[in-house]
């Protein structure tokens, strides 16, 4: 089999495809021969070696990947649910960036009909992402107003698409005039372009009072205003801090690093308290562990697939031997949809 390792942090030429061997799934545990894995903002966090649980949990060498779709091809002692060749998608804490992923059989989930095979390998992390932020923390349903950045991505596109289907009213933000056209059809009430447009003098004109929930994953950039952008009660839900890394930039750069995290804005306890408003934050790669709340997210985001409600926005495909190239370009910030790994 074939996988891509990281041996040490650092740019794109750190991305290195490699043979070994095949491995043999133990009681409890799935092989599965992928088709398609999602290529993820993490992903290169964690190539950059800056993402905690990667040190945590795996150390180095590492493989990137958290979702996968493929068919199986090896049963563990006690899976009597699955068969051989079954359709399967699913997540993985680390090792989706391979030709073969061993998993334990909780971690996955029967591939909706509605999508290719390999494109199912593009739904797990955006959308348990953004069922989590909405659902789990945020409570959206109908009525409620919600504002999403970066809603041209990964995460972005996906909430955009589950708030309207929670019936929620959704404000999105993109970066580029491109990007406008391809997030209004996912279903937002309104597109705003911050680079030609004052995002939050915009966004509190769609808003009136105030938002109930914005999803935030850039960092200083935003967070400020995100959290004035709420009404009282509203949340301020955080997943992320894009913009601490420089754009297009193949290593970290120590010094922005630096300054961005002493312009991160802090929060005090007695203001939240007093505005009557929240902030919550989580790193879904540690969630994966919670096996009732993974059911249950996956469950819904299954049947959201199969009658129509959700879709995969636009989804561009790099072979292994392009996986470089797949970083750059997520790190160019030019990106519609979703990138995917065909192994």
């Amino acid at each position: 089999m074939q996988k891509i390792l990281v041996r040490r942090p650092g740019g794109y030429d750190r991305l290195e495809r490699i043979d070994v061997a095949l491995p043999s799934p133990s009681p409890g545990e799935v092989l599965v021969e992928t088709a398609g894995i999602g290529v993820n903002f993490a992903d290169v966090v964690v190539r950059l070696g800056l993402y905690p649980s990667a040190k945590k949990y795996v150390g180095w060498p590492i493989t990137p990947g958290f979702e996968f779709s493929g068919r199986v091809v090896g049963l563990g002692e006690g899976v009597a649910d699955l068969a051989l060749g079954d359709a399967v998608y699913g997540v993985t804490r680390f090792g989706a960036y391979a030709s073969h992923v061993v998993v334990p059989r909780r971690q996955l989930f029967a591939a909706p009909s509605t999508v290719p095979l390999a494109h199912a390998g593009a739904i797990p992390v955006p959308f348990l992402t953004a069922y989590y932020a909405l659902v789990m923390l945020g409570g959206a349903g109908p009525g409620k107003k919600v504002l999403v950045h970066s809603a041209a991505g990964g995460v972005g596109s996906a909430a955009v698409q589950m708030a309207r289907a929670l019936g929620c009213s959704v404000v999105a933000v993109v970066g580029s005039p491109h990007k406008v056209e391809a997030v209004r059809a996912l279903g937002a009430d309104v597109v705003i372009d911050k680079s030609t447009e004052q995002l939050f003098r915009v966004a509190a004109e769609a808003a009136g009072e105030g938002f109930d929930l914005v999803l935030d994953a850039n960092g200083y950039e935003t967070l400020r205003g995100s959290y004035r952008s709420l009404r009282p009660t509203g949340k301020l839900i955080v997943y992320g801090a894009h913009s601490m890394l420089s754009r297009g930039s193949a290593r970290p750069n120590w010094l922005k690093l630096a300054w961005t995290f002493l312009r991160t804005p802090w929060f005090s306890p007695l203001s939240l308290t007093n505005e009557n408003k929240s902030i919550l934050a989580f790193n879904l790669s540690y969630l994966f562990e919670e096996r009732e709340l993974l059911e249950t997210a996956m469950t819904r985001i299954g049947a959201w697939f199969e009658s129509g409600a959700l879709g995969l926005p636009r989804v561009q495909e790099y072979p292994f031997s392009e996986v470089q190239q797949a970083h750059a370009a997520l790190q160019s910030g030019k990106t519609i949809g979703r990138l995917l790994l065909l192994p």
